[in-house]
């Protein structure tokens, strides 16, 4: 029976520590036959398949609270409100975004929301003045987003993400399921094949809040130092990191599309 005195944090460990021995927890041809037994599935669709069926093991939410997290967060509060929902509170966040966050699990009615943090002697040794986002972005997003969400998401086989195809080239390929990095750990992509008109069309079928800065030209929206307007006709995605060459946080790597399974395996398994 498990001690009911292990805190959280304790738990992750254990689970991390009963890894060592097990296999990954998704391998190239899990992804392929997830993705053809789900080509042309809806959202709801592909999270009832992880929520309910559990077909990815344990798995949370990680939202940003950013333009369009609305919509993935109400479809998955309609399955199961209880979803772990994990939030990444850099110290750099728009305030419009923390009050949009309240919002948010308010009117949507999520019931397991975690709110997780930078470690304080790492900002203190690394990023003591807060400024490393001015000459070292990529350094900045390792500190307060990459570690912080590795050590929150150890007790878990799967994430769900919200991002989409459209949202950038670097997306375009961008397939329902993949694995993340070197963690074996399995990413599902509810809305990844959705277009601008149908996020648009459930926002307003749902009658969700949008986030205040959208309307204020930030399709895209994460920290606010790294953060800029986006002009008629640029990527949505322009505003982010403007100058720099740096187009993802380092949670998300750019999409290559999979080799396929010499094996056949990549055929429904049914």
């Amino acid at each position: 029976m498990a001690d009911p005195a292990l805190t959280t944090d304790a738990k992750a460990a254990v689970r991390a520590v009963d890894r060592i021995d097990l296999p990954p927890r998704a391998t190239a041809h899990d992804v392929i036959r997830l993705n053809n037994m789900h080509r042309g599935s809806a959202p709801q669709d592909v999270l009832r398949a992880v929520l309910v069926d559990r077909l990815a093991g344990e798995i949370a939410l990680v939202s940003s609270f950013g333009a369009e997290s609305a919509i993935l967060l109400d479809l998955v509060a309609r399955i199961d409100p209880s979803t772990p929902v994990l939030f990444l509170d850099t110290g750099k966040h728009f305030p419009e975004t923390l009050a949009y966050r309240d919002t948010l699990v308010a009117h949507i009615g999520l019931t397991n929301f975690i709110t997780i943090h930078p470690d304080a002697a790492e900002l203190a040794t690394q990023d003591d003045k807060g400024l490393r986002w001015s000459y070292d972005p990529d350094g900045c997003c390792e500190i307060r987003k990459v570690r912080p969400l590795e050590r929150a998401l150890a007790g878990y086989d799967a994430t769900i993400s919200g991002r989409k195809a459209f949202q950038s080239a670097t997306r375009a390929n961008l397939p329902h399921f993949e694995i993340d990095g070197d963690t074996a750990r399995l990413k599902v992509n509810p809305l990844a094949s959705w277009t601008k008109a149908e996020l648009d069309a459930y926002v307003a079928e749902r009658g969700l809040p949008p986030h205040p800065l959208v309307a204020q030209g930030y399709p895209s929206i994460g920290c606010a130092p790294c953060t800029s307007k986006v002009q008629p006709g640029e990527d949505p995605r322009a505003g982010r990191w403007r100058g720099w060459d740096k187009t993802e946080c380092g949670l998300h790597g750019e999409v290559t599309p999979l080799p396929p399974a010499p094996d056949g395996s990549e055929d429904p398994v049914f």
